[in-house]
C-alpha cells in the first residue's frame, strides 16, 4: 500500500514537473520576434535596430537561458506579406509588430492573443500609463489585442516665410477653421491674376476636418457609419469652401515643397525627421517652416488623427508568459520608450516618456523649435488625439464613403441627400460583413 501511495505521489510530482516545464520554458528557449527594417513613417532612420537590440539585451539579462531572435532586413512595405506567409505556415513569431492597416484583420482572424488576462493578472500592467488613443488603437471588440509601441499624430505644417511675406502673424496652437480660412483668403485675394501665385493650403481633407469638428466616421465596433452626421457634413462643406479660394486650380505637393503654399497636414514624424540638421537643408530648404496643432472646427477642438504601430503576441505561442514580458519590455518600459522617443521620429505612447521635460528638451534642441510649437503642444496633441476604429471592413467602408463625397462634390449633387443615401448603403455593407 505504501509503495502504491509513494508511486502515486511520485507520479503526481512528475506530472507537476512536466506541466511546469511546459508552462515555463527550458534553459535553451528561443523567443522569435517579428519586426520590419527602418521607420514605418517613411522617414530616415539610420539606427532602426539599435533600440530593439538594447531592449532585447536587457530582457535576456533578466531571463537567463532565454534568447530572442529576429529576422533582419524586412522592408516595411514587405512586412505585412512576410507576416501573412508566416501565419499561413503556422511559423509566425511569438511576438510581432503590428502595422496600423493590419491590426483589424489580425485581430478578427484570431492571430493575436487577447492581453486582458495578462494585463490584469500578476505582473500585469496599469492601463493609465498610456495615452487613451494609443491604447485604444489595440482594442478590438472590447478586448486589448496589442500594446502601442510608437505613435505619430497629424499636425499642420506652416510655411512661416510665406506668412511673413503677406504680413500674416503665425497662428497660435488653439487656432480655428475661421483663422485658417482668413489666412488662405488673404493669400488668395493678394494675387488673383498672378501666373506664379501662392496658395493657402494643400492636402487638407474632409477626413482631417471631421475629427477637428468632433465627429467620427464609424462606431468603435465598426457596425455603424456616421457619414450623414451634421458635423461630418459641416466638415465637408468647410473643405469645399477652402478649395473654392483656388478658383478651380488643383494645388500640388510640389508647390508646397517649393514654398508656394502656406499650410499642409503632415504626420508629426515628418516634422521630427526634417527639422534637425542636416535633413533640414535637404528638404524644404527654400523656406522657414514649423508646425501647429490642427485647426478646431466649431463643434470640436484642435484634434489630430493618431497612427500607432503596435506589438502583439501570437495566439499560438508556446511561451505566452515570456512573450508578455518581452512585450512589456518593448512597449511599457520607460528605458526602451525613452530611447525610442529620442532616436526615432514618432511619439511614445507612454505619458511619462512623452511628457518628460529632459527628453523633450533634448528633442527640441535639435529642431528650429519656436514658441508656437513646443513641448507643451505635444502633450496636448496626444491627450486629445483620436484613433480611427479598426475593423476588417474598415478599408472598404471608408473607400465607399470617400467615393460618395467625391461624387457629390464633383457632380454638384445635394450633399445632405448623398450622404444619407451613402450611409444607408455602408450600414448595409457593414451588417453583411459583421
Amino acid at each position: 500500500m505504501r509503495r502504491r501511495t509513494a508511486a502515486l505521489v511520485g507520479g503526481a510530482a512528475l506530472l507537476v514537473v512536466l506541466a511546469a516545464a511546459m508552462l515555463w520554458p527550458r534553459g535553451d528557449t528561443v523567443l522569435h520576434l517579428g519586426v520590419f527594417a527602418g521607420s514605418y513613417w517613411g522617414t530616415p532612420n539610420g539606427s532602426s535596430y539599435q533600440v530593439l537590440d538594447d531592449a532585447i539585451a536587457r530582457f535576456e539579462a533578466a531571463h537567463p537561458g532565454v534568447t530572442v531572435e529576429y529576422e533582419s532586413g524586412i522592408p516595411t512595405d514587405e512586412y505585412s506579406e512576410w507576416l501573412a506567409d508566416k501565419l499561413l505556415a503556422g511559423t509566425e513569431p511569438d511576438v510581432f509588430f503590428v502595422l496600423p492597416d493590419d491590426f483589424g484583420l489580425l485581430a478578427e482572424t484570431g492571430a493575436l492573443a487577447p492581453l486582458d488576462g495578462l494585463m490584469d493578472g500578476e505582473n500585469g500592467l496599469d492601463r493609465s500609463i498610456y495615452y487613451d488613443a494609443c491604447l485604444q488603437a489595440g482594442n478590438y471588440g472590447g478586448s486589448q489585442m496589442a500594446l502601442p509601441y510608437e505613435s505619430a499624430a497629424m499636425v499642420m505644417f506652416v510655411n512661416r516665410t510665406l506668412l511673413e511675406q503677406y504680413n500674416i502673424p503665425m497662428p497660435e496652437n488653439d487656432w480655428t477653421w475661421q483663422d485658417l480660412y482668413a489666412i488662405c483668403q488673404t493669400i488668395a485675394d493678394a494675387q488673383p491674376d498672378s501666373a506664379d501665385r501662392d496658395y493657402g493650403i494643400y492636402g487638407y481633407t474632409w477626413q482631417n476636418a471631421l475629427y477637428a469638428n468632433g465627429a467620427t466616421l464609424f462606431s468603435a465596433d465598426g457596425e455603424q457609419c456616421y457619414l450623414a452626421d451634421s458635423r461630418v457634413e459641416e466638415a465637408i462643406r468647410f473643405v469645399q469652401t477652402l478649395g473654392s479660394l483656388d478658383t478651380g486650380y488643383t494645388v500640388t505637393a510640389q508647390e508646397f515643397d517649393t514654398g508656394h503654399v502656406a499650410f499642409r497636414p503632415f504626420l508629426f514624424s515628418e516634422y521630427r525627421a526634417y527639422q534637425p540638421y542636416p535633413w533640414r537643408v535637404k528638404k524644404y530648404s527654400s523656406f522657414v517652416w514649423d508646425c501647429l496643432r490642427m485647426p478646431a472646427g466649431p463643434e470640436g477642438g484642435n484634434t489630430s488623427e493618431l497612427h500607432t504601430v503596435q506589438v502583439g503576441i501570437s495566439a499560438r505561442s508556446l511561451y505566452t508568459r515570456l512573450a508578455w514580458e518581452l512585450l512589456c519590455t518593448l512597449c511599457a518600459d520607460e528605458t526602451t520608450q525613452g530611447q525610442l522617443f529620442l532616436q526615432s521620429q514618432g511619439i511614445s505612447p507612454l505619458r511619462a516618456v512623452t511628457e518628460n521635460t529632459a527628453l523633450l528638451d533634448r528633442i527640441f534642441a535639435e529642431t528650429q523649435g519656436t514658441s508656437t510649437f513646443n513641448s507643451a503642444a505635444i502633450g496636448e496633441i496626444m491627450r486629445t488625439a483620436v484613433t480611427v476604429p479598426q475593423f476588417p471592413a474598415q478599408e472598404q467602408a471608408a473607400a465607399m464613403a470617400d467615393t460618395a463625397v467625391s461624387n457629390a462634390v464633383t457632380n454638384n449633387r445635394s450633399l445632405a441627400t448623398t450622404l444619407a443615401t451613402a450611409q444607408r448603403q455602408i450600414d448595409l455593407y457593414l451588417q453583411s460583413t459583421g
